[in-house]
């Protein structure tokens, strides 16, 4: 991984944005379905590598608020998608004692499905291996108006004075309250933007982005990225 004698400062967190699943599909011939099927069994071997490696938050995009705006076919697949991987999460969390999360707005979703996101949660809480946080029907945007809309909320009902939200009473409102921010953000198929991943919580991570599609990525390629990221001065805004 790096040259004997060197060894790598291993990110607290890391955050992905899982992208390539239908180039994949393409490439070969084949139904984006295939691609998105392809994309889930190498979140599962991820999810492995990740914990193995020492990364202690590993935060992946499953399911954006703009997703929905997909053909009704598509979306239908990658509904069956999460119903089956829901279950298959769950075995493997415990098999490697990780505590799983979720991040978005799921009443969206069918009653099933609900319930499968809160088994999956329910069933590994006590887990204290790595924090696996899923992101469904999530959207940076939608994040910081519903924390807005709590705050208003909050300091309307019970006569607070406004000048005392902060930056730490504002990140208490996010569905991300109470993980660190990411260190590192990962974006496979070398696309050059956010989708509105995270927007709050990336203000100072470390980019990296790689042309290797979703479905191709494996411990060599997190690991090139591990690299990439010790090579990096992490400033903060100030000087060094």
């Amino acid at each position: 991984m790096t040259d004997a004698g060197e060894k790598l400062v291993i990110p607290e967190h890391v955050a992905v944005i899982m992208d390539g699943n239908g180039r994949w599909a393409k490439k070969r011939g084949v139904p984006r379905a295939m691609g998105h099927k392809a994309g889930c069994e190498t979140l599962e071997k991820m999810v492995r590598v990740a914990s193995d490696m020492g990364i202690q938050y590993f935060t992946v995009y499953g399911f954006s608020t703009e997703n929905w705006k997909r053909s009704a076919e598509e979306v239908g697949a990658l509904m069956q998608l999460m119903r089956y991987y829901l279950v298959r999460l769950l075995k493997i969390a415990s098999q490697n004692n990780v505590k799983v999360e979720m991040l978005g707005e799921k009443s969206r979703f069918d009653k099933d499905i609900i319930k499968g996101i809160d088994n999956l949660v329910e069933g590994t809480k006590d887990n204290t291996g790595m924090r696996f946080i899923i992101a469904i029907n999530y959207g940076g945007r939608d994040e910081i108006v519903r924390a807005a809309r709590k705050l208003v909320e909050e300091y309307r009902d019970n006569g607070r004075d406004v000048s005392e939200i902060d930056e730490a009473v504002f990140n208490s409102h996010l569905d991300t309250h109470g993980l660190p921010d990411p260190d590192l953000l990962i974006r496979t198929s070398g696309e050059m933007r956010l989708s509105n991943y995270l927007l709050w919580q990336l203000a100072y991570t470390e980019l990296y982005v790689t042309d290797c599609l979703w479905p191709d990525f494996n411990k060599e390629e997190l690991e090139k990225a591990v690299v990439a990221y010790n090579g990096r001065e992490r400033r903060f805004g100030g000087r060094k």
